[in-house]
C-alpha cells in the first residue's frame, strides 16, 4: 500500500466512526488533496535526529509522536522506531516504575492523579502511560483518561499518555515497555503505569514495573476473594480506596481483612513485606502515606537492580514470541484457509490444526 492510499484509509476511517468530525468536513468543504499534501510536508519533518532531539530535550509533544511512530502496525516505521528505541535506551533505567491496577470504578485515574501531584511538589517530573479496553467490534478505544487528570494534565512537568490494548492481554499495551523506556530517556523521575483493570490476570505489568499496587473497593470481596492466586501475590501494596464519609469503617475493615489474606502467600521479597493501607483522595494524609510507602520500598535499590534483571529476560521471551507471531502472520494466506477449512469442516481439533500450523511454518522459515 503506498503511502497516499494509506493516509486516505486513515482518513476514512477516522469520518467512518466520527460523525461530527465528518459533518464539520463537509461543512468547511474539505479538501482531500490539500490534506494529503500538508501530512505529506508533516511527516517529512519526522526523522531521527527531530525525535531523538526533541526527547532528549523533554519536549513532549515530540515524545509523544515518537510513541505514536513505535506503535505503528506499518512496516515502514519499523527500523526508524528500532533506532530512537537503541538510541534511548542507555539514557533510560533512572526512574522509579509504578504499576497500578484494579477493577473498574476502583478510581486508578483519580488515586494516579492525586500520588502524581504529590510527586510533583517533591520536585520530580511524572509521567503515566494508561491503558484502555479496545472495541471487540470498532478496534478502537475512547482514550479518555486526560480528561479524569486535568490538574496533573495541566502541569509542563507531566505526561500522559493513553494507548489502546488491541488485542494485548495482561493489562498492558503491545509497546508500553518501549514507551516506558523513552518516557525515561526524556527525564521522566517517576513512571505510572495505570493497566485495563480487568481484575485477577493482569500480573503481565508486573514483569515491567518496580511497584506494584492493587486499587481495591471496600465490601467488594472478604478474605475468601483475597487468597486467589494471581494478581494478589504479586503486589507489593493493597490500597482500600474511597474511604472517607460512611465508607471509613468498612475501609478499615477491609484492610485487616487484606492484611490476613496475605499472611496465606509466601513471601516473595525478603525485603519487603506487602502492605495494606485505606486511601481517600480528598484526605491528603493518607496520600502522603501512599507517596511514602512507594519511597520506603525504593530505598534498597540493589534489590530493584536485581528485579530490572529478572525482568529483562522475561521481556526477551516475550518480544521473542511477538515477532514469531507476527512471521506467522506473513505465511501464505491459502495454507492458513485450508488449515482453517478443516477445522470449520470438523476434519481436524484446534490442537491439531495449530500442530499442522506450527509445522508449515517451521518449513516456511528453513525456505
Amino acid at each position: 500500500m503506498i503511502d497516499k492510499d494509506r493516509d486516505l484509509e486513515i482518513l476514512s476511517t477516522f469520518m467512518k466512526y466520527n460523525s461530527v468530525y465528518k459533518h464539520n468536513l463537509t461543512m468547511l468543504k474539505f479538501d482531500e488533496n490539500n490534506w494529503i499534501l500538508r501530512r505529506k510536508v508533516y511527516k517529512s519533518k519526522l526523522t531521527f535526529d527531530y525525535f531523538i532531539h526533541g526527547i532528549e530535550s523533554g519536549n513532549r509533544k515530540i515524545l509523544a509522536e515518537a510513541i505514536t511512530l513505535i506503535e505503528s502496525e506499518n512496516e515502514k516505521d519499523r527500523d526508524l522506531a528500532n533506532d530512537i528505541i537503541d538510541t534511548c535506551l542507555p539514557k533510560s533505567g533512572k526512574s522509579i516504575r509504578i504499576g497500578v491496577t484494579g477493577v473498574p470504578g476502583v478510581g486508578k485515574s483519580t488515586f494516579i492523579e492525586t500520588v502524581g501531584l504529590q510527586f510533583l511538589e517533591k520536585g520530580k517530573k511524572v509521567a503515566v502511560l494508561s491503558i484502555d479496553p479496545s472495541s471487540i467490534t470498532t478496534k478502537g478505544s475512547i482514550l479518555g483518561d486526560k480528561t479524569r487528570m486535568e490538574l496533573l494534565s495541566k502541569s509542563e512537568n507531566a505526561f500522559i499518555r493513553p494507548s489502546s490494548a488491541g488485542k494485548q492481554l495482561g493489562g498492558i499495551a503491545k509497546h508500553t515497555k518501549e514507551a516506558m523506556l523513552l518516557c525515561e530517556a526524556a527525564g521522566f523521575d517517576v513512571i505510572i503505569i495505570e493497566t485495563v483493570g480487568v481484575g485477577q490476570s493482569e500480573t503481565m505489568v508486573y514483569n515491567m514495573v518496580d511497584f506494584f499496587l492493587l486499587l481495591m473497593l471496600a465490601g467488594a470481596g472478604d478474605e475468601l476473594q483475597g487468597i486467589k492466586r494471581g494478581i494478589m501475590e504479586v503486589s507489593d501494596a493493597i490500597v482500600i480506596t474511597k474511604s472517607d464519609g460512611q465508607n471509613i469503617q468498612l475501609a478499615k475493615k477491609a484492610v485487616n481483612a487484606y492484611k490476613t489474606a496475605l499472611h496465606y502467600f509466601p513471601q516473595k521479597n525478603l525485603n519487603w513485606v506487602p502492605k495494606v493501607l485505606d486511601y481517600s483522595f480528598i484526605n491528603k494524609k493518607s496520600v502522603e502515606k501512599v507517596v511514602q510507602l512507594i519511597c520506603d520500598y525504593f530505598s534498597n535499590s540493589e534489590f530493584i537492580i536485581h528485579k530490572r534483571k529478572e525482568q529483562e529476560k522475561e521481556w526477551m521471551y516475550e518480544h521473542f514470541k511477538n515477532l514469531v507471531l507476527e512471521d506467522l502472520t506473513k505465511m501464505d494466506k491459502n495454507i492458513i484457509e485450508n488449515v482453517l477449512s478443516d477445522l470449520n469442516n470438523n476434519k481436524t481439533n484446534a490442537f491439531k490444526a495449530a500442530q499442522i500450523l506450527f509445522t508449515l511454518f517451521k518449513k516456511n522459515e528453513k525456505n
